[in-house]
């Protein structure tokens, strides 16, 4: 049973619920940029991501965000 407060978060195909935040309800963080920008979770990316938004700030986010 979903819970209310799960309402309108997309599900992946396989039914897991995946939040992804994009700095407005929360400062967004290295894992939030790896999955906005389509890849998988994985150290380097994560490593990656931290550069990023050291460099970048929000505008890193802001690249993959429609």
């Amino acid at each position: 049973m979903r819970e209310a407060s799960d309402e309108g978060v997309p599900e992946s195909s396989s039914g897991i619920q995946r939040r992804l935040y994009t700095g407005g309800e929360r400062p967004f963080d290295p894992e939030d940029l790896v999955m906005a920008s389509g890849r998988d979770v994985t150290p380097g990316r994560l490593s990656w991501a931290r550069q990023e938004i050291e460099e970048k700030g929000a505008a890193a986010l802001e690249r993959y965000l429609p």
